[in-house]
This record gives C-alpha cells, sequence and structure tokens, in this order.
C-alpha cells in the first residue's frame, strides 16, 4: 500500500521532529487563560445586574456582592496572563527546539547531497529556506498555535454563555462573526490565493539570489561607476518583487476589509435587534441586562477573533515554506554501499565514463563527458589539460564522488567509488580548488580543516611546506589573525596556499590540484612547485593545467576536448604531434613574445 504524503502541518512536525508534549501543555494553559480572561466580562455583568436590578433605590445594591466580582475580575485578568506567559514559554520551547532541530536536520541533509543540488538551486535560495523560512516556522509554532487555542476556547465558551443566555442575539453574533471569517479565509485558503504564495515565494528567492550576486560583484559594479540599477538582474528582481506585493495587497484588501468591518461593527448590529426584543417589555430588567451583557462582550469575542487575521496569511506562507523545504529534503543523497570496500592501493581508473549535468528547471541535460577511459597511476602525475568547457573540471569533481556517473565506473585501487563509504573516499581524496574557500576564522584554523585532530607542531608544518609561514608571521596576529570568504587579509596566491596547506595536513593518498598555482607570481610558484613536489612522494596525483609550464614533468597529459580525450602522452611527444595539444602549446609559447602597444592601431 502507497504510503500518502504529509502535507501542511502534519509535514511540517514530521520533518522538524515533533515536540508533541509542550505544545499540548501550551494548548491547555492557553485554553485556561482565555477562560480566566472571560471572567472581568463576567463580573461586569454581574455588578451592571445588580445596578439595574436596583436603579429605583441604589441603597439597596450590595457592596459587599459588588466588592466581591471586582476582586474575582483582577484574579481573572492576572490568572489569565499568569497562564498566557506559561503557554508562550511552552510552545517558546517547542519553537526553538522545533527550529534548531529542523536547521541541523536541513544541513546534515544538504552536506549529504551531491553538488548538483546546489547547481540547480541558487545560494540565495538555499539561504531563503534555511533563515527565513524556518524563521517564519518558529514564529507560527511560538505564537499562531498558542492564539488558534485561545481563539477557539474563547469563542466556544462565549457561545455557550451567549446561547444560555438569549437565542437571538446569540444568532446575530454568531452570524457575523462567521461571515467575517469566511469574507477573510475565502480570500486567503482559496486555489488562487496558494497559487499567488507561491509566485510570491518565488519572487522573494529570485530576488535573495540577485542580492548575492549583486554584493559578490559588487567591486565590478563600483569600478565601473555603475548603481544597482545598472545590474540589470538584481534591478528588476526588486522590481519584480514590489509589482507583485502590490497585486498581493490588491488581491487580500477586499477581504480584509470586509473582515475588520464587519467585526468592528458588531455591536452595530446587537443596539437594533435589543431594541426589537425590548419593544414588548420595556420595563423587563432581566432582559435588559443581557442586552447590556451582549453589548460589552461583542467586543470581547470579536478580540480574540481578530487574531485569525494574521492565521490566514500565516497559514499560507507556513505551508509553502514547509513545501519548499520538504522538497530539499526529498532530495536524495549520494547512496551509501550496504558492505564499504577499502582499496589496498590508490591508483585512480576512469573506464568509459559518460556523465551529464542536469538541469532540473528545463528537463534537459548537458551531455560533459563521453566514454572517458584512463588510468592515473600511484605515484605518478596526471595532468588533464584541454580547451575551456572540455571537461577537465568535470572529470576531477567526479572522482571525490561530488556527483555520481551516468555510465561506466571510477575506481580506486580497483574499487568501485561508489561501494567505498563516504567518509572514507573524503579521506582518500584531497582536492585543491582554484576558487580559494577560506572561513571566516583564524588562519590556524583554516588550515586545521585539513586535519581537526592534528597538533599545532603538524599545522604549522604543514604552512612551512606550502610556503605560507612567512606571509602569515607578518599578518597582525600571525596564526590567530581573523580572516574570511576569498581571504580578506590576503592576496589571491596567498589564500591558494593556504589551501594548499590543509592539502598537505590532510596527507590523502590522493590528491586533485585545480591549478593549485593560478595565483601565484613567479617567485611563489617555484616555491609552491617545491612543496607540492615533496607533498606528491607516492601519492596519485591529478592536476588540472591551464598553465601548461607547470605539468612539463607530467607522467601523463590527458588532452581533453568537448568531453572526450582526444590525446594522452607526455609533453616530449604531444608537443611535437600535431593535435590540440601542440596547438595550446605553440599558443603558449608564443604568448611570451605578446606586449601592449599604444603605438599600434
Amino acid at each position: 500500500m502507497k504510503r500518502t504524503k504529509k502535507t501542511g502541518f502534519a509535514r511540517l512536525f514530521e520533518i522538524a521532529g515533533q515536540k508533541k508534549g509542550l505544545l499540548v501543555l501550551s494548548g491547555i494553559l492557553s485554553a485556561l487563560s482565555a477562560v480566566c480572561m472571560l471572567v472581568p466580562y463576567l463580573s461586569v455583568y454581574q455588578i451592571l445586574k445588580e445596578l439595574l436590578e436596583n436603579a429605583g433605590s441604589i441603597s439597596s445594591v450590595d457592596g459587599n456582592f459588588m466588592i466581591r466580582w471586582s476582586v474575582i475580575a483582577l484574579c481573572g485578568l492576572l490568572g489569565g496572563l499568569v497562564l498566557l506567559y506559561g503557554s508562550l514559554m511552552a510552545s517558546h520551547v517547542a519553537a526553538f527546539n522545533i527550529l534548531y532541530g529542523m536547521r541541523i536536520r536541513l544541513s546534515e541533509h544538504i552536506g549529504k547531497l551531491p553538488l548538483g543540488f546546489l547547481n540547480s538551486s541558487s545560494t540565495g535560495a538555499v539561504k531563503k529556506t534555511m533563515e527565513q523560512n524556518i524563521e517564519k516556522i518558529e514564529g507560527f509554532v511560538a505564537h499562531t498555535i498558542p492564539d488558534l487555542v485561545n481563539v477557539a476556547a474563547t469563542v466556544i465558551l462565549m457561545f455557550i454563555i451567549f446561547f444560555s443566555l438569549d437565542i437571538w442575539l446569540a444568532i446575530v453574533c454568531l452570524a457575523i462573526i462567521l461571515l467575517s471569517i469566511v469574507l477573510q479565509f475565502n480570500g486567503f485558503l482559496g486555489k488562487k490565493s496558494r497559487e499567488f504564495m507561491k509566485t510570491y515565494m518565488d519572487v522573494q528567492e529570485r530576488m535573495s539570489a540577485s542580492a548575492v550576486q549583486y554584493v559578490r560583484g559588487l567591486p565590478v559594479v563600483k569600478i565601473f561607476g555603475q548603481s544597482v540599477r545598472s545590474f540589470r538582474q538584481f534591478n528588476s528582481e526588486i522590481e519584480a518583487y514590489k509589482t507583485y506585493a502590490l497585486k498581493v495587497c490588491d488581491f487580500y484588501e477586499p477581504g480584509m476589509m470586509s473582515f475588520v468591518v464587519l467585526l468592528n461593527s458588531l455591536v452595530s448590529f446587537i443596539l437594533p435587534v435589543g431594541i426589537l426584543l425590548m419593544q414588548p417589555s420595556p420595563q423587563n430588567i432581566a432582559l435588559a441586562a443581557v442586552w447590556l451583557f451582549f453589548i460589552i462582550m461583542g467586543p470581547g469575542v470579536a478580540s480574540p477573533v481578530y487574531k485569525l487575521m494574521f492565521l490566514g496569511s500565516g497559514t499560507q506562507e507556513i505551508d509553502e515554506g514547509v513545501e519548499r523545504i520538504s522538497r530539499i529534503f526529498e532530495r536524495r543523497p549520494v547512496k551509501e554501499p550496504e558492505t564499504p570496500e577499502t582499496p589496498s592501493e590508490y591508483s585512480v581508473e576512469f573506464r568509459n565514463v559518460s556523465f551529464a549535468y542536469d538541469d532540473i528547471a528545463g528537463s534537459t541535460r548537458k551531455e560533459a563527458l563521453k566514454d572517458i577511459s584512463f588510468i592515473a597511476p600511484q605515484g605518478c602525475i596526471t595532468a588533464l589539460v584541454g580547451p575551456s568547457g572540455s571537461g577537465k573540471s568535470t572529470v576531477a569533481n567526479l572522482i571525490p564522488r561530488f556527483w555520481d556517473v551516468n555510465g561506466g565506473e571510477i575506481l580506486i585501487g580497483g574499487v568501485d567509488i561508489r561501494q567505498m563509504a563516504t567518509e572514507k573516499l573524503m579521506e582518500t581524496v584531497s582536492f585543491v580548488f582554484q576558487d580559494s574557500f577560506l572561513f571566516y576564522d583564524t588562519v590556524y584554523e583554516n588550515i586545521a580543516v585539513g586535519c581537526p585532530s592534528a597538533t599545532e607542531e603538524k599545522v604549522l608544518a604543514a604552512a612551512k611546506a606550502a610556503q605560507c609561514h612567512d606571509f602569515i608571521c607578518g599578518l597582525p596576529e600571525g596564526y590567530h589573525t581573523r580572516i574570511g570568504e576569498k581571504g580578506t587579509y590576503l592576496s589571491g596566491g596567498e589564500a591558494q596556499r593556504i589551501c594548499v596547506a590543509r592539502a598537505i595536513l590532510k596527507d590523502s593518498p590522493v590528491l586533485v590540484l585545480d591549478e593549485a598555482t593560478a595565483f601565484a607570481d613567479p617567485e611563489n610558484e617555484y616555491r609552491m612547485q617545491q612543496a607540492l613536489q615533496s607533498l606528491i612522494k607516492g601519492k596519485t596525483v591529478i592536476i588540472i593545467a591551464h598553465r601548461l609550464s607547470s605539468i612539463i614533468s607530467a607522467d601523463n597529459i590527458v588532452v581533453l576536448k568537448e568531453g572526450k580525450i582526444v590525446q594522452q602522452g607526455k609533453h616530449e611527444v604531444l608537443s611535437v604531434t600535431d593535435g590540440v595539444y601542440k596547438k595550446m602549446w605553440d599558443a603558449y609559447t608564443s604568448a611570451f613574445n605578446w606586449e601592449l602597444n599604444t603605438n599600434q592601431v
């Protein structure tokens, strides 16, 4: 039997980790608080009734009776506030536990997904889901759920009292309140509203993604003297958000206005009905007291119903947010083998590998590799070269299983990487990216990422091997200097050497270098190559090379073009053999003779 997929609140508590006990306690306390909050209204009714019954002789009014009901009113108010505080405390504790659990689970799940997830989902969209959508869930659990219980308890109890006093006045109040709720929720819970909310959140995600891109590209925007309006994507997303937000407001305005006007006019409907009921017997003191009670209690019922104003929009937003969070959880993580295998040696082999990037939004696939086969022996350097877009980085990214291949297999020491536990695979492969990423932390901690359990001596040794030690000592606080993403205080070459130090510290048997010397000046490039020379001893090294001079001594050069291997061999042979590599080498060497000349036309 197929299991029905949970949606809405059921799915929310399923993915959040249920805290039923605290939420039930919050609901009970909220309901009791609602009962206590009605006591002052009841006290006012009892006092008015006493005054009306003794209107002809004020001296006959029972003072002790009135004082007693005044004390009861005060106790009811204080009790209601205390119970409401307890309810909100319980709901907030539950909400923050849910918030914490959901963020932890979501972060862990995203960490297990293939990198294709981040390719098909913008950073801004993921950030919005992890921050804004989850924050709104916290607010919903902490406030809306207790409010909903409070409203329900208040309205149910009040109408029990209303119908016990006068059925006609009760029907008038009930009809007005139900009509106002229907008018509001008809807009908030209809099909068109759900479509509006989905589009509204899509527009927010696109604007968030463009904002991230704009901030990252701010140096380019400023250097060319541009403004936010010149950044067309971001500007258009802001305009789209403004336009759609106004459209949503226009859509909800009629229902919201009707809701507010009807609730505020409740007494206006009670007054004429009461007059009609009083006409047959205008001297009926008991009926007059009941009429006054409805006039006083009408706003008392309307007040909690106002909280439903936020429930309608909140429910749609929560449902849509939960759906977006749920879609992330439904993305399948990298599959772990049932019986993990461990290689005995560390040569890397691509065997008839084909791979295509999936474009989920466009339901298309972009073929990146076609029937790739080569072997990178242990203890040797294998270089990947080729024109831009030839598939070099894709080959490198498949080794640590950032994606799974569509066809063929990748083996380390004869073991398919899909049969290796992810943790073991990550221990086996070190990766130095061309685009260096540094955490907002100290230099020391950025290096120690390579092996968190390493001693300080090993961290410093890795820094020295990567030619980092000298410039680190020159920083304001040495190894304890705090740096940020992209290296706040570091040049591109310095940041890249920090990443090389990580790889040296990790000391994995398979090393993938994505142009590890790309940002180094000639002097530092030589020093880094010396460091890498000691690092690669006995390891399987795969280098993505753009600067061909860095891979002249490679044991094997694999030349890629349009996702296929077109040549393989050593530099000495490939550089004199007609083909892609020779054209690249000739272009590379001729670039040394190129110069800027302002006199040329």
